[in-house]
């Protein structure tokens, strides 16, 4: 099943961007995934292309309009389409691990990026939209939003990646950061690699990444540890 992707933005050109490359772009050129960029504009109905309204009730900025993103959303995810529809938000649920994994199970995703101050709430509820966040900052646009999900999710999909291990030891997967790594030379600037790591006792050196995981998640997020957090497995 090809994971498919349609993103709904006012900049296709934005799109497939840093996509296009390494890893994500290779997968894209061997059609592992598919990516379709629409044109929002394209669905207004007056001569300007108007997308944008002056918010109700008044205030600073304009608010994308619901009949036009309707027909956007309803192009590029017409009924029976099993792709869920997601919002890049800045007030949305954030984005996890746990969620990047499900939607890399999936058939796909269509991705709306809004702009200006934001999307008239009647579209959200009447065409299903997750409201999705990448953190608590505010960006120019949905677009970029839309990159760093498409690449977290691409990446997992059978056969991006050349050790499918890599994907099951990296920060978040068993709900913490990821341990220090190490490479050659021996010795740098005066730092050694760990004794441990050059061991060969591989129960030592697990122990000692799991330790170090701990260790850095206790001192950076130590809101991971909490008991009724939910970690993926």
């Amino acid at each position: 099943m090809m994971f498919r992707a349609s993103v709904l933005t006012l900049y296709p050109e934005m799109f497939p961007s840093a996509l296009g490359l390494s890893l994500a772009g290779k997968a894209l050129e061997a059609g592992t995934w598919s990516l379709e960029a629409v044109q929002i504009r394209d669905f207004a109905t007056d001569r300007h292309r108007t997308v944008d309204d002056t918010p109700a009730g008044g205030g600073a900025g304009m608010v994308m309009r619901a009949d036009v993103l309707a027909r956007a959303v309803d192009h590029a995810s017409p009924p029976g389409d099993p792709r869920p529809r997601l919002l890049m938000s800045p007030r949305g649920k954030p984005l996890t691990q746990a969620r990047v994994r499900e939607l890399a199970a999936g058939p796909g995703a269509v991705i709306l990026c809004g702009r200006f101050e934001g999307v008239d709430q009647r579209l959200i509820e009447a065409r299903g939209l997750e409201e999705v966040s990448i953190g608590d900052f505010i960006l120019s646009g949905g677009e970029p939003a839309a990159l760093v999900l498409l690449d977290a999710v691409v990446r997992l999909l059978p056969g991006v990646m050349g050790n499918e291990r890599s994907g099951e030891e990296e920060s978040f997967e068993n709900g913490l950061l990821e341990h220090p790594h190490y490479t050659r030379p021996q010795e740098f600037e005066g730092r050694t690699i760990p004794e441990v790591l050059v061991s060969g006792n591989h129960a030592r050196i697990a122990a000692w990444r799991r330790e170090q995981a701990e260790r850095l998640t206790a001192e950076r997020r130590p809101e991971l540890l909490s008991p009724d957090q939910p970690r993926t497995k």
